[in-house]
């Protein structure tokens, strides 16, 4: 008999909170449905799985935190990054939430997520959130994927047109290649100051200093945004100790980044790259042409019949073609930089192995991929040539 007495009592509980919720709902008018979503039409959003006692429950209780969804949800002051893990549920974002400083109220996010719908559509990624954003922001951000930063990875030896094609083809927050070419040809649009540029010839692009690496930007980066990136990496990565070393060997920084271009594109192995060092600097210092093939692939440019930037084979009509950056014709270092070296081309550079080698050649023989063989005689250099033909 009182298990039967029980949900009657249980009903008529819910009626009377009910019937309380629309006389309450009828005393705050439309004002704090508006707050909820702002533009949006809420009657349209709400989650129509919900029973028409917990809706009317929700919408009771979000009228009444209207302020409160107005406001800043969290008390924190600088920008977060902020990560929803793989099959994180409403529950545990909002507990990662309100630890982040982004969430005091947990209890009503959550009463905000199920009213709409959202608790089962946040999405899995890596967010940039504002400190000052509403639960409503929050609750938007979370769902769409709007805010989630994006990561931009740039190979070693890559030129700076083809990071711009990859700008083109992965279309990152509002970063243009056209504009991302535009910063680097020009140098203007950017924000920060850098020492090195000083020293760059008139008209001189910004060719070798987009140090390659992964970058993480924002929904609202822009292509000069992402320059400057590059370039604070490039010269925090350029240590006291290594321009100092880059000095003693009686080159200047652009010096450097030319030779250390090169060897991104010659050297397979991150090991054979002092190795290569070595050999360049000793031919500059005994006045002998470079002879880098990569040089040769620059100056050659764009090939059509590819869709490639660096030609391979070359023709003994490619190595004759008249350009300062045929380094097979040309005397010393070329007037630029042929691509954007990786550390540890740079770190190879100052630090050039210890040998008399002057010449190098792949070495087919070798039981590891890309390696070389390396000689100190132009007869030594001709027998490894044979041993591959």
């Amino acid at each position: 008999m009182t298990s039967e007495a029980r949900p009657e009592k249980r009903s008529g509980s819910c009626l009377l909170r009910l019937a309380v919720a629309v006389v309450v709902l009828v005393a705050v008018g439309a004002t704090a449905v508006v707050l909820l979503r702002g533009p949006l039409s809420a009657d349209a959003d709400v989650n129509p799985a919900l029973d028409p006692i917990r809706r009317t429950y929700l919408k009771l209780y979000l009228s009444e935190h209207a302020e409160a969804l107005a406001g800043p949800a969290g008390r924190g002051t600088t920008p977060v990054v902020f990560t929803v893990a793989p099959g994180e549920g409403a529950t545990a974002i909002a507990a990662n939430l309100r630890a982040a400083g982004l969430l005091d109220n947990p209890e009503l996010f959550l009463n905000y997520l199920t009213y709409y719908g959202l608790d089962g559509g946040l999405v899995t990624g890596e967010y940039q959130l504002d400190p000052q954003a509403t639960i409503p922001e929050l609750a938007e951000a979370l769902g769409s994927g709007r805010s989630q930063t994006l990561e931009l990875r740039f190979l070693p030896g890559w030129r700076s047109e083809e990071m711009a094609n990859y700008l083109e083809v992965v279309a990152p927050a509002q970063i243009d290649a056209v504009a991302f070419r535009e910063v680097v040809s020009s140098r203007r649009g950017l924000s920060g100051s850098y020492s090195f540029l000083t020293s760059l010839p008139e008209g001189a692009s910004l060719e070798g200093y987009l140090f390659p690496d992964a970058y993480t930007v924002a929904p609202d980066a822009t292509a000069a945004a992402l320059v400057d990136s590059m370039l604070a990496r490039f010269d925090a990565t350029m240590t006291p100790a290594m321009r100092q070393s880059y000095g003693t060997l009686g080159l200047s920084l652009r010096d450097a980044v030319v030779l250390a271009s090169i060897i991104e594109k010659e050297a397979v192995l991150d090991e054979e790259k002092p190795l290569m060092a070595a050999v360049f600097l000793n031919r500059l210092a005994a006045g002998m042409p470079l002879q880098a093939d990569p040089t040769v692939q620059y100056a050659l440019g764009y090939q059509a019949a590819t869709g490639g930037w660096w030609k391979a084979p070359l023709s003994a009509e490619d190595l004759a073609v008249a350009s300062p950056y045929n380094t097979y014709l040309a005397p010393g270092l070329p007037p630029g930089p042929i691509s954007n070296p990786g550390l540890a081309s740079l770190a190879a550079v100052a630090n050039p192995a210890a040998v008399d080698y002057l010449f190098f050649v792949v070495d087919c023989a070798a039981a590891t991929p890309g390696a070389h063989a390396f000689s100190v005689t132009y007869d030594e250099h001709l027998a490894n040539i044979a041993r591959c033909q």
